[in-house]
């Protein structure tokens, strides 16, 4: 059996290669570096008799023409990449798995970024399985550039510098992703911060400007201002016109910082009494919370009359004993959701809005990602300990 670099070596050969030349693969007819043949594992004997499939050629020599050289070899690639792995009652391990191949719609992307949620850690422990098709791996946003595209695909082309909002599997070197869930990096931002954006603007969009309907000039509060979401929330409302935005945290240092980026009023939930506060204030025509628990019957207390309150997680619980006559006596819309499962086809609307209402602020700076620290993938173990311990403001990352 010859080794793989005496086989790059004979590929290059009768394939008149050099390292680093871009070629169109024979199969799926996309443009691929040489060099990347470096990553894979695949042997054949000195007659190209591939045991492993049971097919046999004849000798290599140089009658062969490119295509059929290069076919040989893609039959025969193996498509792996690696990828954070989860194994019951040990740490996350960056082992070896299947390489994605992007389907009709799809592109596939070079991960250079993900950013960790909170869904992450409940998936680690079973608590949030991926919905069906999606891949098992953990990760719901990332950036990169794009490798390869699909058929359909029409607005990105390979090259494309991206960043996308997943279903799952952003924690890997590879990943593949709807056209309509990407959004173009602005020139000048780090793979590390456009990863940081995806999943919290279009979770902020979709429950406060899709499903609450936040309006100009209408008073907003979320709650865990200095979270991933918050942060985004608090900016986003600015931009929106929001004539007060108001959020909790938990030290006064977090809610300084969260004044910062323009909330109004920030109120420390370990040493303020925020219901009476707010209440006091007259009240909120928008909330949204993470928390739940005895949050939920706090916020309908606070909310105005036609308030709109959208929990997007139950930190706190999901199981509450709630009096619901204010709720219909202030005529309020108490409601809550998930991106995740979403189709594609309702993804890409969020997408769009996101792109056309607050894209050109992310472009000129007026929004940004707050990033509080970072973690190579292989230490993706570490980034979940820092998010389970708290105290962390805005996102945690990975990056190659």
């Amino acid at each position: 059996m010859i080794q793989l670099a005496a086989q790059f070596q004979l590929a290059s050969l009768y394939l008149g290669l050099q390292v680093g030349n871009t070629l169109t693969e024979v199969i799926h007819r996309k443009p691929l570096k040489v060099e990347r043949f470096l990553r894979y594992r695949f042997f054949f004997e000195y007659d190209c008799s591939f045991s492993d499939c049971g097919w046999t050629f004849h000798k290599a020599s140089p009658t062969w023409t490119t295509d059929q050289a290069f076919k040989t070899i893609e039959i025969f690639m193996t498509q792996t990449m690696h990828a954070i792995l989860v194994e019951a009652d040990r740490p996350l391990k960056w082992g070896e798995t299947k390489r994605p191949e992007p389907a009709s719609g799809e592109v596939l992307v070079k991960v250079a970024a993900a950013g960790l949620n909170r869904a992450d850690l409940l998936q680690r422990r079973g608590m949030y399985p991926p919905p069906k098709g999606a891949s098992d791996i953990m990760g719901l946003e990332c950036s990169g550039t794009i490798e390869a595209v699909g058929p359909g695909v029409s607005k990105y082309k390979v090259g494309d510098r991206v960043c996308a909002l997943l279903a799952g599997g952003g924690y890997a070197e590879y990943t593949t992703v709807d056209e309509g869930s990407l959004l173009p990096i602005p020139e000048g931002m780090s793979f590390m911060e456009a990863a940081a954006l995806p999943e919290a603007m279009m979770t902020v969009y979709a429950n406060v400007f899709m499903r609450c309907g936040l309006k100009q000039g209408e008073t907003f509060l979320v709650h865990g201002g200095t979270s991933g979401i918050g942060t985004m929330a608090i900016q986003m409302a600015k931009s929106a016109g929001a004539a007060a935005i108001w959020t909790t945290a938990g030290t006064d240092d977090k809610c300084r910082y969260a004044q910062t980026l323009g909330a109004s009023l920030a109120l420390n939930y370990k040493t303020d009494d925020f219901e009476s506060f707010f209440s006091d204030a007259g009240g909120t025509d928008v909330i949204l919370d993470m928390v739940g628990g005895e949050y939920v019957q706090k916020n309908i207390a606070i909310s105005k009359t036609n308030g709109r309150i959208c929990n997007i997680a139950y930190q706190n619980g999901p199981k509450v004993e709630l009096n619901l006559m204010p709720l219909m006596l202030k005529r309020l819309i108490l409601t809550a959701t998930t991106l995740r499962a979403r189709s594609t086809e309702e993804k890409r609307a969020v997408r769009e809005g996101v792109e056309s209402q607050f894209w050109p602020d992310v472009v000129s700076g007026a929004i940004r990602p707050v990033i509080d620290s970072h973690f190579a993938f292989e230490d993706a173990e570490a980034a979940h300990a820092k998010m389970t311990s708290g105290g962390h403001v805005g996102k945690i990352m990975l990056v190659a």
